[in-house]
């Protein structure tokens, strides 16, 4: 087979994952929009449009940062199978756990939005970020084992770089810990660091551009 051929075969392995991820992600970025309603014409008469979009504020809040943070998974997980060249059955497995992640998304954003700034924040907050850590260790997983010993990766695949990028993510988890710890410091608190490890993530990694660029020019 030419290696134009074996591209292409391989490819289409990991297509129908990506094409069925690319759904899933739409669709959990799409709810979350759900839980942001237009004030009703009654609530505005009686205490003013603008009043009533200020107490709606933690609802858009969490809006914004549920949604960037599903956006920057979704970034990573395409950087991810632009790595992988093969699937197989585990993979399918630990692709799964992590869109069963993504799409419960929705609850903790609107949990947050419903409890910031009442009695019970902090445990909306600590849910909220822990479902975000365990996502980081659902996507941890889904990279080690792709890239345990170049499993599902190209044989010419550039190995020390690859455990490069691992030691990279492995602070994912633990960032987003430190995250839900900080809710009992200052809901608001936490809620930015969750934002801000989204804009770290989304940053492109000169070390997995590399890696991607690598894999392009096979």
């Amino acid at each position: 087979m030419s290696s134009d051929s074996q591209r292409e075969a391989q490819e289409k392995e990991t297509g129908r994952i990506e094409a069925f991820s690319d759904g899933v992600f739409a669709i959990a970025i799409t709810l979350l929009i759900l839980d942001v309603k237009v004030p009703l014409l009654e609530e505005a008469e009686k205490a003013g449009l603008w009043t009533v979009l200020l107490e709606r504020a933690p609802n858009f809040l969490a809006f914004v940062v549920s949604f960037f943070f599903i956006l920057v998974m979704w970034i990573n997980h395409h950087r991810l199978f632009t790595v992988i060249r093969r699937s197989d059955n585990n993979l399918l497995l630990l692709n799964g756990l992590l869109l069963f992640g993504v799409t419960f998304v929705p609850f903790p954003a609107a949990l947050v939005a419903e409890y910031l700034n009442q009695p019970d924040q902090i445990v909306a907050l600590m849910v909220y970020n822990f479902w975000f850590f365990l996502i980081a260790i659902f996507f941890n997983a889904m990279w080690w084992y792709a890239s345990s010993q170049k499993r599902l990766f190209s044989a010419k695949t550039d190995y020390a770089l690859v455990k490069h990028i691992s030691r990279q993510y492995m602070g994912g988890p633990f960032l987003y810990f430190v995250a839900l710890i900080l809710a009992f410091i200052h809901p608001y608190l936490s809620l930015l660091a969750s934002f801000l490890l989204a804009v770290y993530f989304v940053i492109p990694n000169p070390s997995v551009q590399q890696l991607m660029d690598t894999q392009n020019e096979e």
